[in-house]
């Protein structure tokens, strides 16, 4: 089957083979007919197999109709909305949106958070047919008024799971609440679980369920492996993996924010080309890192779960798990990253003996076990020859992610013993008037006179207690 055979128009048929692209996956195959048809629909797809064209080219098609080339922002009302989970995601989507739609008078924009809110709206208010956003960043403009949903025809929850793993359902569930009934909605999700269906219950009418791929999957044409390491150890065997000729690029998912950009400076501080990304950065600074990693400039791209979703790399042959996600299926998303479009890919995960039971849970998830693999010198009981080392402008030796969990690795210095009596110390005999610490208290002369003084002295008054801050606890 080519894209020919699907129905969609001549300027998408154009758009899409300047794309490059002449046969359509098997969600593209299942899911394009269903839309196209005026269906509600539930597909799932491992991440990498197409979903994204399988919505928009039949969400074009069926807003082909509206495209009109008047500058009037009232011809142009919002009749797309397509919700993503992250930033890089919602950038994704409408990339896809621009390359599958040039030949087409139709306007799209993308809404997200983290940037200044004024040029968003200034594209909203000129009016655009396809909007693409996050939820947070959407209901702002919402809040503003810069946007109304009068008009919508389509609705489309791309990563729904994710969604729900971000706490993002409350804010889905305030967007439906102010769209039009009569719509078609789709939803899309690499994996399903009991909460995504019932988001789907009350989001889609008589949906219709599309999965190529057994639930909670992983492509076949990835290769896994692990090796069992101490976490002290890890980076040492990052960088000894990272120095093999054949690892010519690598996306390395760490777990914390702190773990991620220290991991990335000690990297580079060891002559790798690496770069950070995570929720901490600035969408431009995080916009760069991509940009620097998609054209080779960068090795190395070090990120928490936040790339995990919508980072589209061509042939991106490596992803490494320095740290095993808490849940289970972020694993499935962050090996997607490799091995797209059936491409060979390869997924390493680092595994401290603490994260076992993490591991146990990716293995029950994708039912089978992931091969382990050995490095000479870097096993769980092992000391790394270069652990020692001193890398320059930094201390060596630590590993990466929470701090307190560091301290408990490397443990506290020996104890410093005292010693349990003075006997062995000289005696040295003190000058008139100073304290002799090697002899027993006598009290002084005065201090005797004092003391009796204060005992012949009437009995002082007992001092009442006082709430300050109450003004006193008053007379009784």
């Amino acid at each position: 089957m080519t894209f020919d055979d699907l129905g969609l128009s001549p300027e998408i048929l154009r758009a899409v083979h300047d794309a490059g692209y002449t046969e359509p996956t098997p969600i593209q195959q299942q899911a394009i007919p269903v839309v196209l048809a005026g269906h509600d629909l539930m597909g799932g797809a491992q991440t990498g197999t197409g979903k994204t064209a399988g919505f928009v080219l039949p969400m074009l098609q069926r807003l082909s109709r509206h495209a009109n080339a008047s500058s009037s922002p009232a011809r142009h009302p919002v009749r797309a909305l397509i919700l993503t989970p992250t930033r890089e995601l919602a950038m994704q989507v409408h990339e896809s949106v621009k390359t599958y739609s040039k030949h087409l008078p139709l306007r799209s924009v993308c809404v997200y958070g983290g940037v200044d809110i004024k040029p968003q709206t200034a594209e909203l208010k000129e009016g655009r047919e396809i909007v693409v956003a996050t939820p947070g960043r959407l209901l702002d403009h919402v809040q503003q008024k810069s946007v109304s949903f009068n008009f919508v025809e389509v609705l489309v929850l791309d990563e729904a799971d994710r969604m729900l793993d971000m706490g993002f359902i409350p804010d889905i569930k305030r967007i439906l609440a102010l769209l039009p009934s009569a719509r078609q909605s789709l939803l899309f999700s690499a994996t399903f679980s009991e909460e995504i269906k019932k988001l789907a219950d009350v989001m889609l009418k008589s949906p219709q369920l599309i999965e190529v791929a057994r639930r909670n999957t992983v492509s076949e044409t990835i290769s896994h492996r692990l090796h069992m390491v101490a976490t002290d150890h890890k980076r040492h065997l990052l960088l000894h993996l990272l120095r093999d000729p054949s690892m010519t690029q690598a996306l390395v998912f760490v777990g914390t924010k702190f773990g991620t950009s220290r991991l990335a400076s000690w990297l580079e501080r060891q002559g790798v080309n690496a770069d950070a990304i995570h929720g901490d950065k600035s969408q431009q600074q995080r916009t760069e890192a991509l940009e620097a990693f998609k054209a080779g400039r960068a090795r190395v791209l070090v990120a928490t779960d936040v790339a995990a979703r919508g980072l589209d790399i061509d042939d991106l042959p490596h992803v490494i798990n320095y740290e095993l996600p808490h849940t289970a299926e972020d694993y499935i998303h962050r090996i997607g990253r490799t091995g797209r479009a059936g491409k060979k890919g390869d997924a390493t995960s680092l595994v401290a003996p603490e994260e076992k039971g993490r591991l146990a849970d990716i293995e029950r998830l994708i039912k089978f076990k992931i091969e382990q693999a050995e490095a000479p010198g870097f096993d769980p009981g092992a000391v790394p020859a270069d652990a020692g080392e001193r890398e320059r402008g930094g201390r060596g030796g630590r590993g990466h992610g929470h701090p307190h969990r560091e301290r408990e690795h490397h443990g506290p210095k020996a104890p410093v013993r005292l010693p349990e009596t003075s006997a062995h110390l000289p005696k040295v005999k003190s000058p008139p008037g100073v304290f002799d610490a090697s002899q027993p208290y006598e009290a002084s002369l005065e201090a005797t006179a004092l003391a009796a003084e204060k005992a012949d002295a009437p009995p002082r008054r007992p001092v009442r207690p006082v709430a300050a801050l109450l003004g006193g606890l008053g007379k009784k």
